[in-house]
């Protein structure tokens, strides 16, 4: 089956460039030019969406915040296309749970080169575990896709799910940095070195009471550690 993949831009030479490109490499295509249109068509679950942050409507930044808040499309990756390309509008991305940014002029080679790291990680993801993991008030259920906070279901991004998997697997142990970042991006695709601070940050809001057992070890990295 090939890969469909949603573009969202108001400026109708740049869609019709991407589709032209990414159908010519096999992929199929819907296209949105408002926020609005963008978080409808989101419904029908793309595999990963290409996401203009400056849009009318709705902006791109209120569009990924939307789809990531639904436990039905927070799982899709984003891509961010934009002429902004200030290290502050790279984090505000990440903190949304978006994938990738790439500022604009788009070179369409590294796009394709992104896109395919993108879904490559998303077919291939390499879960330790499938069984229900548990600490504090938090059920984590990795074959599900679904993390149980207090009895309330809460939703997560891809990134924050995997990371949370990883370091409720390896409860007690202290996974660096640079561990998380090679299990859950790969070493194909550059990242800054704030991602795993940003997305540990995000994922703390989320566990609320158990917050204080996901723990920074200085220095080092990040742990689960048992209730004391």
């Amino acid at each position: 089956m090939p890969k469909h993949i949603l573009i969202v831009d108001d400026e109708k030479d740049i869609v019709a460039l991407l589709v032209y490109n990414l159908e010519k490499e096999g992929y199929t295509t819907k296209t949105a030019h408002t926020g609005t249109a963008a978080l409808k068509e989101a419904q029908n679950l793309p595999d990963l969406v290409l996401l203009d942050v400056m849009m009318p409507e709705v902006d791109g930044l209120e569009v990924a915040r939307r789809l990531k808040k639904e436990t039905a499309t927070a799982g899709i990756p984003i891509i961010f296309l934009t002429a902004k390309g200030t290290e502050i509008d790279e984090v505000v991305g990440l903190e949304l749970g978006a994938e990738d940014y790439i500022v604009k002029p788009i070179s369409i080679p590294k796009l394709l080169a992104r896109i395919r790291a993108v879904l490559r990680r998303h077919e291939n993801v390499d879960t330790p575990s499938l069984l229900p993991l548990r600490f504090g008030d938090v059920e984590v259920h990795p074959a599900g896709y679904r993390a149980i906070i207090a009895g309330r279901e809460v939703g997560f991004t891809k990134k924050e799910f995997d990371i949370l998997v990883r370091l409720a697997t390896k409860a007690g142990t202290v996974l660096s940095r640079d561990a998380l970042l090679d299990a859950v991006w790969g070493d194909d695709v550059h990242v800054i070195d704030r991602t795993i601070d940003v997305h540990i940050r995000k994922i703390r809001e989320k566990l609320g009471s158990s917050a204080d057992l996901l723990e920074t070890v200085k220095g080092v990295g990040y742990r689960i550690r048992e209730r004391r």
